[in-house]
Protein backbone atom coordinates (compact mmCIF):
# COMPACT_ATOMS: atom_id res chain seq x y z
CA UNK A 1 0.00 0.00 0.00
CA UNK A 2 1.25 3.56 -0.63
CA UNK A 3 2.73 5.30 2.39
CA UNK A 4 1.01 8.40 3.77
CA UNK A 5 2.30 11.71 2.47
CA UNK A 6 4.76 13.77 4.54
CA UNK A 7 3.56 17.23 5.47
CA UNK A 8 5.00 19.23 2.55
CA UNK A 9 5.85 18.70 -1.13
CA UNK A 10 9.55 19.14 -0.24
CA UNK A 11 9.31 16.35 2.35
CA UNK A 12 7.48 14.15 -0.13
CA UNK A 13 10.02 14.74 -2.90
CA UNK A 14 12.83 14.00 -0.45
CA UNK A 15 11.19 10.71 0.51
CA UNK A 16 10.69 9.75 -3.14
CA UNK A 17 14.23 10.61 -4.28
CA UNK A 18 16.27 9.12 -1.43
CA UNK A 19 17.34 5.53 -1.98
CA UNK A 20 18.75 2.99 -4.42
CA UNK A 21 17.13 2.56 -7.85
CA UNK A 22 17.50 0.12 -10.74
CA UNK A 23 16.11 -0.21 -14.27
CA UNK A 24 16.42 -4.00 -14.48
CA UNK A 25 13.04 -4.60 -16.12
CA UNK A 26 13.68 -1.96 -18.79
CA UNK A 27 17.16 -3.31 -19.51
CA UNK A 28 15.73 -6.80 -19.95
CA UNK A 29 13.01 -5.55 -22.30
CA UNK A 30 15.31 -3.34 -24.41
CA UNK A 31 18.94 -4.41 -23.85
CA UNK A 32 20.16 -2.71 -27.04
CA UNK A 33 19.12 0.75 -25.85
CA UNK A 34 19.20 0.56 -22.06
CA UNK A 35 22.09 -0.57 -19.90
CA UNK A 36 21.14 -2.13 -16.57
CA UNK A 37 22.03 0.64 -14.13
CA UNK A 38 22.04 0.99 -10.37
CA UNK A 39 21.52 4.53 -9.10
CA UNK A 40 22.14 5.85 -5.59
CA UNK A 41 20.65 9.11 -4.31
CA UNK A 42 21.67 9.92 -0.74
CA UNK A 43 21.00 12.95 1.45
CA UNK A 44 24.15 14.86 2.38
CA UNK A 45 23.81 15.59 6.13
CA UNK A 46 26.06 18.69 6.20
CA UNK A 47 24.15 20.34 3.34
CA UNK A 48 20.58 19.53 4.34
CA UNK A 49 18.21 21.69 6.38
CA UNK A 50 14.51 22.36 6.85
CA UNK A 51 14.28 24.26 3.54
CA UNK A 52 17.21 22.73 1.62
CA UNK A 53 17.75 19.10 0.67
CA UNK A 54 21.03 18.08 -0.93
CA UNK A 55 21.55 14.73 -2.64
CA UNK A 56 24.75 12.98 -3.58
CA UNK A 57 24.11 10.98 -6.75
CA UNK A 58 26.14 8.32 -8.51
CA UNK A 59 25.44 5.33 -10.70
CA UNK A 60 27.05 2.09 -11.81
CA UNK A 61 26.55 -0.55 -14.47
CA UNK A 62 25.21 -3.72 -12.87
CA UNK A 63 26.80 -5.89 -15.57
CA UNK A 64 30.48 -6.45 -14.88
CA UNK A 65 30.36 -4.97 -11.38
CA UNK A 66 32.21 -1.85 -12.51
CA UNK A 67 32.87 0.94 -9.97
CA UNK A 68 30.35 3.78 -9.61
CA UNK A 69 30.73 6.82 -11.86
CA UNK A 70 29.14 10.19 -12.68
CA UNK A 71 29.25 11.52 -9.13
CA UNK A 72 27.23 14.74 -8.81
CA UNK A 73 25.09 16.83 -6.46
CA UNK A 74 21.45 17.87 -6.76
CA UNK A 75 20.20 20.48 -4.31
CA UNK A 76 16.53 21.36 -3.80
CA UNK A 77 15.41 24.58 -2.13
CA UNK A 78 11.94 25.64 -1.07
CA UNK A 79 10.91 29.30 -1.05
CA UNK A 80 7.43 30.82 -1.17
CA UNK A 81 5.90 27.37 -1.83
CA UNK A 82 8.09 26.97 -4.92
CA UNK A 83 10.69 24.23 -5.42
CA UNK A 84 13.90 24.88 -7.33
CA UNK A 85 16.70 22.45 -8.02
CA UNK A 86 20.36 23.04 -8.84
CA UNK A 87 23.08 20.68 -10.01
CA UNK A 88 26.71 20.82 -8.93
CA UNK A 89 29.86 18.98 -9.90
CA UNK A 90 32.41 17.84 -7.33
CA UNK A 91 35.91 19.32 -7.30
CA UNK A 92 37.37 15.86 -6.61
CA UNK A 93 34.74 13.29 -7.65
CA UNK A 94 37.11 10.35 -7.19
CA UNK A 95 37.33 11.16 -3.46
CA UNK A 96 33.61 10.42 -3.13
CA UNK A 97 33.41 7.40 -5.42
CA UNK A 98 31.29 4.81 -3.63
CA UNK A 99 29.75 7.32 -1.21
CA UNK A 100 26.31 6.02 -2.23
CA UNK A 101 26.98 3.07 0.06
CA UNK A 102 29.77 4.49 2.24
CA UNK A 103 28.11 6.84 4.70
CA UNK A 104 31.37 7.81 6.38
CA UNK A 105 32.58 9.20 3.07
CA UNK A 106 29.19 10.82 2.45
CA UNK A 107 29.29 12.55 5.83
CA UNK A 108 32.62 14.16 4.89
CA UNK A 109 31.11 16.04 1.95
CA UNK A 110 30.81 19.81 2.51
CA UNK A 111 29.99 22.95 0.54
CA UNK A 112 33.69 23.46 -0.25
CA UNK A 113 33.58 20.30 -2.39
CA UNK A 114 30.90 21.68 -4.73
CA UNK A 115 31.55 23.26 -8.12
CA UNK A 116 28.87 25.55 -9.58
CA UNK A 117 27.77 24.75 -13.15
CA UNK A 118 26.37 27.12 -15.82
CA UNK A 119 22.65 26.76 -16.57
CA UNK A 120 22.21 24.20 -13.80
CA UNK A 121 19.04 25.51 -12.12
CA UNK A 122 15.97 23.35 -12.69
CA UNK A 123 12.29 24.16 -12.27
CA UNK A 124 10.38 21.56 -10.27
CA UNK A 125 6.65 21.33 -10.81
CA UNK A 126 4.34 19.08 -8.82
CA UNK A 127 0.73 18.02 -8.70
CA UNK A 128 -1.40 15.67 -6.68
CA UNK A 129 -1.84 12.30 -8.37
CA UNK A 130 -3.77 9.49 -6.71
CA UNK A 131 -2.61 9.20 -3.11
CA UNK A 132 0.62 11.07 -3.72
CA UNK A 133 2.40 13.68 -5.79
CA UNK A 134 3.94 13.63 -9.22
CA UNK A 135 7.09 15.75 -9.60
CA UNK A 136 8.67 16.96 -12.83
CA UNK A 137 12.09 18.62 -12.95
CA UNK A 138 13.64 20.22 -16.06
CA UNK A 139 16.07 22.92 -17.08
CA UNK A 140 14.14 25.98 -18.31
CA UNK A 141 13.62 26.82 -21.99
CA UNK A 142 15.73 24.01 -23.36
CA UNK A 143 18.93 25.28 -21.72
CA UNK A 144 21.94 22.96 -21.51
CA UNK A 145 24.04 22.59 -18.39
CA UNK A 146 27.78 22.44 -19.11
CA UNK A 147 30.80 21.05 -17.33
CA UNK A 148 34.47 20.39 -17.98
CA UNK A 149 35.66 16.84 -18.67
CA UNK A 150 39.12 15.77 -19.86
CA UNK A 151 39.91 19.32 -20.88
CA UNK A 152 36.76 19.74 -22.95
CA UNK A 153 33.45 21.47 -22.39
CA UNK A 154 30.52 19.02 -22.37
CA UNK A 155 26.82 19.89 -22.54
CA UNK A 156 23.95 17.98 -21.00
CA UNK A 157 20.17 18.16 -20.85
CA UNK A 158 18.91 17.26 -17.38
CA UNK A 159 15.49 16.30 -16.07
CA UNK A 160 13.39 13.73 -14.27
CA UNK A 161 9.85 12.73 -13.32
CA UNK A 162 9.12 10.85 -10.11
CA UNK A 163 5.97 9.52 -8.51
CA UNK A 164 4.66 6.76 -6.29
CA UNK A 165 2.47 4.24 -8.09
CA UNK A 166 -0.81 2.86 -6.62
CA UNK A 167 1.02 -0.31 -5.51
CA UNK A 168 3.52 1.78 -3.53
CA UNK A 169 6.36 1.44 -6.05
CA UNK A 170 8.39 4.61 -6.56
CA UNK A 171 9.24 5.17 -10.24
CA UNK A 172 11.92 7.61 -11.36
CA UNK A 173 12.19 8.55 -15.04
CA UNK A 174 15.53 10.18 -15.90
CA UNK A 175 15.99 12.15 -19.12
CA UNK A 176 19.67 13.07 -18.75
CA UNK A 177 21.61 13.02 -22.00
CA UNK A 178 24.71 14.55 -23.50
CA UNK A 179 23.99 16.97 -26.35
CA UNK A 180 25.98 18.49 -29.20
CA UNK A 181 25.27 22.22 -28.66
CA UNK A 182 25.73 23.03 -32.36
CA UNK A 183 23.36 20.42 -33.82
CA UNK A 184 21.17 19.56 -30.82
CA UNK A 185 21.89 15.88 -31.46
CA UNK A 186 21.90 13.54 -28.47
CA UNK A 187 25.26 11.86 -27.87
CA UNK A 188 24.73 9.58 -24.88
CA UNK A 189 22.23 8.82 -22.13
CA UNK A 190 18.47 8.80 -22.62
CA UNK A 191 18.52 8.79 -26.43
CA UNK A 192 15.52 6.46 -26.83
CA UNK A 193 13.40 7.86 -24.01
CA UNK A 194 13.90 8.06 -20.26
CA UNK A 195 15.61 5.48 -18.10
CA UNK A 196 12.86 3.91 -15.99
CA UNK A 197 14.30 3.45 -12.52
CA UNK A 198 12.44 1.62 -9.74
CA UNK A 199 13.32 2.20 -6.09
CA UNK A 200 14.76 -0.92 -4.51
CA UNK A 201 15.82 0.46 -1.14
Amino acid sequence: MPTSLPSTPLDTLTTYLAGKFENGAQATESPVWFVHLRLWQRLVPALTSETTRTFFIEQASVVGQKPPYRQRIFQIKEKDNQLRGQYFALSQPSEFMGAGTDFQRLNALTASDLVSLPNSESHIQYQLKGNGYQFQSALPNGKLCSFGYNGQRRYVSLGFDIEQKPDGTTELLTYDKGVDPDTGQGLWGALMGPFRMIKKQ
